[in-house]
């Protein structure tokens, strides 16, 4: 009898796991994919692969497949630094705020008449070229080494003067201290030399939404191709 017992919970445990297996693929099923340039215009494909015309790897086009990113914050990630910072608007926030989206950041300031608009126009052309689909999953931040003069306040005018006011693109003011610590962690050096003038690393870096450092250019005005296929990369692998 209880050998008859044990059998009949056996084959509902079994039948169970069968039913959620279906279920599972399903909803797999439902996924569709397409190449992110849209190549072919809307046409979409039921499994994964690349696209036939420019052979990028086929993108979902449903979030529903995206990872979950996890709650827990590496020992390498940005997140950790406790300084606070204001952006553009005024508002007050840290770097962990900016959890859950691929990061392009740069170290500027807006009183630079060199590199620095350079280093924008990089940033822009960056941009410019993420498929529209992806640019929800993308921030540019611009972070200031001259927090004394590159007030809130300034740094709108600057996002205003330099077509950099669509919502995926913040500009922030830190402490001396904060900016410090921020530019040891990428690795850019800067030394003010005049009231208003700065020489500076040229480094445009990307962080994964775990804030994780994955990609570095550094230079001006340079072949930026690599840098735009980590973006999608790493946008397309969280």
């Amino acid at each position: 009898m209880k050998t008859l017992k044990y059998l009949i919970v056996l084959i509902i445990t079994v039948t169970s796991l069968s039913s959620c297996n279906t279920s599972t693929s399903k909803e797999s099923s439902k996924v569709e994919y397409q190449c992110p340039m849209k190549c072919e215009g809307d046409k979409v494909y039921l499994e994964q692969g690349a696209c036939p015309v420019c052979k990028m790897d086929l993108k979902p086009t449903s979030k529903i497949v995206k990872k979950v990113l996890s709650t827990m914050i590496s020992d390498e990630s940005i997140f950790n630094l406790t300084s606070k910072w204001n952006t553009q608007n005024g508002t007050e926030i840290q770097l962990k705020e900016l959890k859950g989206k691929t990061l392009v950041m740069v170290m500027i300031y807006t009183t630079c008449k060199a590199a620095c608009p350079r280093l924008t126009a990089d940033m822009r052309n960056i941009d410019a070229k993420i498929p529209s689909e992806l640019k929800e999953d993308v921030e540019f931040v611009l972070v200031s080494i001259d927090p004394e003069n590159d007030t809130p306040e300034r740094l709108k005018e600057f996002a205003e003067e330099n077509f950099l006011t669509d919502k995926n693109w913040t500009l922030l003011q830190g402490t001396e201290s904060g900016v410090r610590e921020f530019a040891n962690v990428l690795a850019v050096k800067y030394k003010q030399i005049s009231p208003l003038d700065f020489s500076h690393s040229n480094i445009i870096s990307v962080f994964n939404p775990n804030g994780e450092l994955v990609h570095q250019q550094e230079g001006l005005g340079v072949d930026n191709k690599e840098t735009i296929t980590k973006i999608i990369e790493t946008i397309k692998t969280y």
